[in-house]
């Protein structure tokens, strides 16, 4: 049995080249979640247009956005392709903790914001995420790079399915170029 590593030399595989091998030159490929996914809140970052107030009078502007936010990994690839390790993932999710794992995941919204003279206004988001953390077990007929086992750590982070996001209306005062650009 072997833990891969990164590759230092020719003999050790790589993990991105361990789990293209799943269910594509394995017997048997799995993968075991470590305990329940981990709630966690995406970063925060404006969606929409900036609503400029250059009247004398408070302004309610409507901002309508859509936002999409995708997954990461630690081998740095979508899990939405069609890979034999990315299918046995979503598989192990679902059977493990009852729900869909989600590649991506667009909201659209309309937000209002309340603008004060010479400021401008825009909303921010913050995705809810989940993150799961495990371990790909991956058993060859034949020794591969001299083992017939392989383990393979591997989290990935992806929107939390059917949860809402933390929307933030901001205001502030106008610079001296926005009002240019925008007042002129």
């Amino acid at each position: 049995m072997a833990l891969a590593a990164p590759a230092q030399a020719e003999e050790t595989p790589t993990n991105r080249e361990l789990l293209d091998k799943c269910d594509n030159g394995t017997d048997s490929c799995v993968f075991h979640p470590e305990g329940a996914p981990t709630d966690t809140v995406g970063e925060s970052h404006q969606v929409g247009d900036s609503a400029y107030n250059c009247t004398q009078d408070l302004q309610r502007s409507s901002i309508a956005w859509a936002d999409t936010t995708g997954e990461t990994n630690s081998l740095g690839v979508s899990l939405s392709a069609e890979y034999g390790f990315s299918e046995v993932f979503k598989v192990s999710v679902e059977t493990s903790y009852g729900h869909t794992w989600e590649s991506s995941h667009t909201e659209t919204d309309t937000t209002n914001v309340d603008v004060r003279p010479g400021e401008v206004g825009w909303v921010t988001r913050a995705p809810q995420m989940q993150r799961v953390k495990g371990t790909y077990e991956l058993h060859f007929e034949d020794k591969f790079y001299g083992h017939y086992i392989w383990y393979v750590p591997f989290d990935a982070t992806g929107p939390k399915p059917d949860a809402p996001s933390t929307k933030t209306q901001h205001t502030r005062p106008m610079t001296d170029q926005e009002k240019a650009e925008h007042c002129g």
